[in-house]
């Protein structure tokens, strides 16, 4: 049975699903595919690189055969950038995350499309309520890549009474059937899912790293900000990021302060990445990869993961049937 909420009315969408815009990894194919499957999907556009979106953005444009849109970096995005990818290429939606999301919502607005904000505490809650978001997306810690210190749990429904009437998803930590069913009955309006679309077809990832978040546990997942600094990245440091442990990560592990001012430590990490030398590759997964044991299709992946919550909510209503 098609789950409606305020997403799928928002969007026309058969599934409560969004794609997590995770940067160089949902692509155009990736996108259109999540679309076309009855889903949102979202480029994954960080601070707006041209050469590498221009490409990505008419993959979309050309294969999706219904709403999708954009995520941005909203402290790296430069607002021209934004404003050419609405005129040039008409997104349903753009997501912000990671920053002040008001120097762009007019933009948004006035191009037409829908507002989505992610947030990773209260304040950035009421601020993108403030902003008028026409979704918000609350992220916990489990997530992969960068974000907050929150659970999934307690953030959610925390965002759901802060921000109602505004639609929320919940996002970290969601890779099958279970976990959409537990964010509905938190209050969600859907789920936004990242690390389980990395382990699709149509994902931008190499096969060594897909094959690594297959093989995984969550207990070799890790939040921190050793990538970040061996990489000598620019991202604000209140957003850790969680991805799978290896051994670079291991030797530096609580000396970031350390790592910081070792130069050279930096030089030979970014020669490492150069080098492809499996040792310092960062694989940006979240905690929920215990429950992903296969490549497949993102369409499978949707419908999968639908099937398997609504038969989450039949087991639940039948327990409660019997007093269990």
């Amino acid at each position: 049975m098609p789950f409606q909420t305020a997403l799928t009315e928002l969007f026309a969408l058969r599934h409560p699903i969004a794609l997590a815009p995770m940067g160089g990894v949902a692509g155009g194919e990736l996108t259109a595919a999540v679309s076309n499957a009855g889903g949102l999907g979202l480029i994954g556009a960080g601070g707006g690189d041209w050469a590498w979106l221009g490409p990505q953005l008419a993959i979309a444009a050309k294969q999706a055969r219904a709403p999708w849109g954009v995520g941005f970096l909203s402290w790296a995005v430069q607002l021209d950038t934004l404003r050419w990818v609405l005129d040039e290429h008409r997104p349903s939606a753009v997501a912000l995350s990671f920053g002040d999301p008001s120097p762009f919502v007019a933009a948004v607005r006035e191009a037409g499309a829908k507002v989505l904000v992610q947030v990773t505490d209260l304040d950035e809650a009421k601020r993108a309520r403030d902003v008028g978001a026409d979704v918000i997306i609350a992220q916990g810690a489990e997530a992969g890549g960068h974000g907050g210190g929150r659970s999934t749990l307690t953030i959610v429904p925390a965002v759901v009474d802060l921000v109602h009437p505004t639609p929320v998803l919940a996002a970290g930590g969601i890779a099958d059937g279970r976990g959409l069913a537990a964010a509905l009955t938190l209050g969600a309006a859907g789920a936004l899912i990242g690390t389980r679309f990395e382990a699709t077809h149509e994902a931008l990832l190499a096969p060594e790293e897909a094959k690594a978040i297959v093989a995984a546990t969550g207990d070799e997942t890790s939040r921190n900000r050793v990538y970040d600094i061996a990489r000598r990245s620019p991202w604000p440091a209140r957003y850790t990021a969680r991805m799978l442990r290896n051994r670079f990560f291991d030797s530096w592990q609580d000396r970031e302060d350390e790592l910081r001012t070792d130069t050279a430590a930096q030089q030979g990490y970014l020669d490492a990445v150069e080098q492809d030398d499996p040792a310092a590759l960062a694989v940006w997964a979240g905690e929920a990869v215990d429950l992903i044991s296969s490549i497949d299709y993102a369409a499978d992946v949707l419908a999968r993961i639908t099937a398997e919550a609504d038969a989450a909510f039949g087991r639940a209503d039948t327990q409660r049937v019997r007093g269990d």
